[in-house]
């Protein structure tokens, strides 16, 4: 599931002042079809603009979190991990061996989980699902 966001049209949404590097960081974020950490958007927004410094990006993406452009994971690896917010949900697999990302939406799980918390009494506002799992074939 790869999800192109336009990352900076969200920005604009929100009223966050754009500069020249929080585009690039934008655009980079916007662009990736994995959930990169701080130093793989570093080396990445560096490629297009060698002056954008590492503090320049944990800033960045703080304020785009705290703007609700941005969701941050930790994924057991000890590192935040993060995504382009979207109206559209979905859940993770996570490949424990390789650290590999799978997003997958199931309608019967998400069935399930509103049954669930019909059942015990709930209306199911938001939910995150994370697994956890190694590979046991290849594709």
């Amino acid at each position: 599931m790869t999800r192109k966001i336009d990352v900076e049209a969200l920005c604009a949404d929100k009223g966050l002042r754009i500069t020249e590097q929080r585009k690039v960081i934008a655009k980079v974020l916007g662009e990736s079809e994995d959930h990169p950490d701080v130093e793989a958007l570093h080396r990445r927004a560096s490629r297009v603009d060698p002056n954008i410094s590492i503090a320049t990006v944990y800033r960045t993406l703080r304020l785009f979190e705290e703007a609700g452009i941005l969701e941050r994971h930790e994924f057991g690896d000890g590192r935040s991990r993060y995504e382009a917010a979207s109206d559209a949900h979905h859940d993770h697999l996570i490949d424990v061996e390789t650290g590999d990302v799978i997003e997958f939406v199931d309608e019967e799980l998400e069935e399930l989980q509103r049954r669930i918390a019909e059942k015990l009494g709930f209306r199911l506002v938001d939910h995150r699902m994370e697994l956890y799992g190694v590979r046991t074939k290849q594709d």
